[in-house]
């Protein structure tokens, strides 16, 4: 068997080094619709990348076991905040709570207890600044955050899901701190 699989890749190198050009063109068209298809990937997730500082990262998403303003879906698709749900808002490149952080958290846990059957999800984002990897983990330690503090108040934590979406999820689209002040942000979804 091993034997054969050896002769048929030989054959085909063979057909390849016989006929060069057509085996460079399919190979040209290859790296061609590869290129294309991440420039339109890129160009529809906002593409960009951040610099290393800041509220770094942007990215895929990065998920753990398991806020009002603005609900619906972000501008990437992502759904944001369901609207009962009020978002949790950070300063920059801090994943500590503020004080109105604090207060809409025990809003949302009111609504919680409320309903002893909801479960929600806790999306942490970070603005445009900084690179990919670290944006996803500030998102995670933002969510992380959020979840410790809610269930302190006394919501089990079996109903709370974690996720970050780094900078994939930007509430407002914009390059300056009016926009980047929105986007680092937990916000909580129904699931």
């Amino acid at each position: 068997m091993g034997l054969q699989i050896r002769r048929d890749l030989a054959r085909k190198s063979r057909d390849f080094a016989a006929s060069p050009q057509q085996g460079g063109v399919r190979v040209f068209k290859r790296i061609l619709g590869v290129s294309l298809l991440a420039f339109v990937l890129a160009c529809a997730s906002g593409g960009g990348s951040g610099s290393s500082q800041g509220d770094r990262g942007s990215g895929s998403q990065s998920r753990s076991d398991s806020g009002m303003g603005d609900s619906g879906r972000g501008s990437s698709g992502i759904e944001r905040s369901s609207k009962e749900f009020r978002t949790v808002y950070f300063d920059f490149d801090q994943s500590a709570l503020r004080e109105d952080g604090r207060r809409d958290l025990r809003h949302n846990a009111d609504i919680m207890k409320s309903d002893r059957s909801m479960r929600v999800e806790i999306q942490g984002n970070a603005d445009e600044r900084g690179s990919t990897e670290y944006n996803l983990a500030l998102g995670m330690r933002r969510a992380d955050t959020a979840k410790r503090y809610i269930t302190d108040l006394g919501i089990a934590a079996s109903r709370v899901a974690t996720i970050s979406y780094g900078e994939e999820n930007p509430a407002v689209r914009g390059h300056n701190e009016a926009a980047w002040a929105r986007n680092r942000r937990d916000d909580f979804v129904v699931r």
